[in-house]
């Protein structure tokens, strides 16, 4: 995922050596790099968009379960969220270190025809698609792998954690001194790292998206790397960051990208619809206003410092 992981967790009786807990969690993200990459070109999600339109590829559970996830969150957003971007990425410059451009309106028009997760399809255990769309797990893959990970060290014994990939997390249980695990939310600022508040943990995955660090200004203008999939550009609203709270650290994943593609007044309105614990960092002249929506506050009321 061209990142970083780390794991925190409590030694007890039964837990099983460190030796076996690093050799479980790094085969377990050997074997994700090696189905959802798009930075290598062996991948199988790789070898699936290279492939013409028309064709079917079979795929392992793990591919097939993401892209059931990504369609769930494709339905529930009326195709805010989408897994098929790649080619919009690839033309705005966002993927893969290119050189960052507006592209002009013709060639936008031609790409958006290869956009679309509407043209995938599962049959049995193949992928499919029905046009030369390519498939980019980037939005879900890192939730999936802390989900992965999280399983795996319970099966080995682990019952109190903190285990995080590329940013996305999730804790349960207490460290030695009977505290919780508390992380920190940053603040959306491009000149240093501050802690806007701080979160007890226990059993809840937390994935942030935001703007702040990754865009580009061309005459003026700030390009977000968030692209609208309806539209096929930038998402341009006054929402910097957004952070989900969620069983599952998929899911948070997914949503939090899906409440940055909607903005601020529409991303919220969704979230308190669906009962989502999120915190929304929204511009405000120089400054920044924060609102978490009622199951936000609800979970994190109890333990949280400002």
């Amino acid at each position: 995922m061209g990142s970083t992981y780390s794991i925190k967790y409590v030694r007890s009786e039964g837990v099983a050596p460190q030796a076996e807990l690093k050799a479980a969690t790094e085969a377990i993200l050997a074997e994700i790099d090696l189905q959802m990459s798009t930075y290598r070109d062996d991948s199988l999600i790789e070898q699936f968009n290279r492939a013409p339109a028309g064709t079917c590829q079979a795929m392992p559970r793990g591919v097939l379960d993401l892209v059931r996830a990504g369609n769930r969150l494709h339905e529930e957003s009326q195709g805010h969220f989408d897994l098929t971007l790649e080619p919009l990425l690839d033309l705005w410059g966002f993927a893969k270190g290119q050189g960052e451009a507006v592209p002009d309106a013709e060639r936008l028009a031609e790409v958006r025809q290869r956009v679309g997760q509407q043209h995938l399809r599962i049959e049995g255990e193949q992928l499919c698609k029905d046009v030369d769309v390519q498939v980019d797990f980037n939005s879900i893959a890192a939730g999936y792998a802390v989900d992965l990970i999280v399983a795996r060290l319970g099966e080995l014994g682990v019952t109190s954690y903190l285990v995080e990939a590329t940013g996305e997390l999730k804790a349960a249980g207490f460290k030695p001194d009977g505290s919780h695990w508390r992380i920190g939310l940053e603040a959306p600022r491009d000149d240093q790292r501050v802690a806007q508040r701080i979160l007890q943990l226990d059993g809840y995955g937390i994935s942030t998206s935001g703007d702040y660090r990754n865009y580009f200004e061309e005459n003026g203008q700030r390009y977000s790397h968030t692209l609208d999939p309806l539209s096929g550009t930038p998402v341009n609203h006054k929402l910097a960051a957004v952070t989900v709270a969620d069983p599952s650290t998929l899911r948070a994943d997914g949503l939090s990208t899906l409440l940055m593609v909607l903005g601020p007044e529409a991303g919220m309105a969704f979230a308190e619809r669906n009962g989502i614990a999120a915190f929304f960092v929204t511009r405000e002249g120089e400054g920044f206003v924060t609102q978490g929506t009622t199951a936000f506050e609800q979970l994190f009321a109890a333990g949280d410092e400002q």
